[in-house]
């Protein structure tokens, strides 16, 4: 990503200089540049905002309520997981974060739930299917309220910040639906994991030091 934005910046300066227009290129560098710290300050506001409201939800319950809610549903796409593993509700609560927007509040949770799936992983060398599902459902981004891209909005001075809602919504939907069904067909026709002879028959200690399990 790095060299497409340097290759972006120099083709503009260059076609700038060719048209005579280098001053205005220059000019939309700052602006862009003074722009983009007021949009960053104006986030500050509205994510102090909205994850004070999760930590409220939180402390309420409503956010266990909306766990218990959508678990069934988790169950189902996580099937290799055992029911009480507290995986379950990491993952629920993992999605609830991201449904409302608040995915600064949603990655601590979920590197908490890749934890928890670790810990169930049979080959841990390699990810396992329940791993890459919360891989692909973070990724697809199912947003009921798309909080960050609102609160941007608001800092660029849109008029009618909410009406991404509806597009987003309608978006994420898709892609989170195709997310889980690609994530689906390629667990049945992925090779299944077995434990590896390294892992399973040594344990790796500090230093760098390894002994044979009894």
């Amino acid at each position: 990503m790095n060299y497409i934005f340097y290759l972006l910046i120099l083709v503009s300066i260059i076609f700038g200089a060719i048209n005579g227009k280098l001053t205005d290129v220059v000019n939309a560098i700052l602006s862009g540049a003074e722009l983009s710290v007021k949009v960053a300050f104006s986030l500050i506001g509205i994510m102090a905002f909205w994850l004070g409201m999760m930590k409220i939800a939180e402390k309420c319950g409503l956010i266990e309520i909306i766990s218990k809610i959508i678990k069934p549903v988790t169950k189902k796409l996580f099937n290799e997981i055992p029911e009480n593993s507290p995986a379950i509700g990491d993952i629920a609560m993992n999605f609830s974060a991201n449904a409302l927007g608040l995915t600064n509040a949603a990655t601590p949770i979920g590197i908490k739930a890749m934890e928890e799936l670790q810990k169930h992983n049979i080959d841990k060398t390699s990810a396992s299917n329940a791993m890459c599902m919360l891989l692909a459902i973070n990724t697809a981004g199912f947003q009921l309220i798309p909080a960050t891209v609102i609160a941007i909005l608001i800092g660029i001075g849109y008029k009618n910040p909410t009406n991404i809602i509806a597009p987003t919504l309608l978006v994420t939907t898709i892609a989170f639906i195709s997310a889980i069904i690609l994530a689906k067909i390629f667990e049945k026709i992925w090779t299944k994991q077995t434990a590896t002879s390294d892992y399973a028959n040594k344990i790796q200690v500090k230093g760098g030091e390894t002994c044979s399990s009894k």
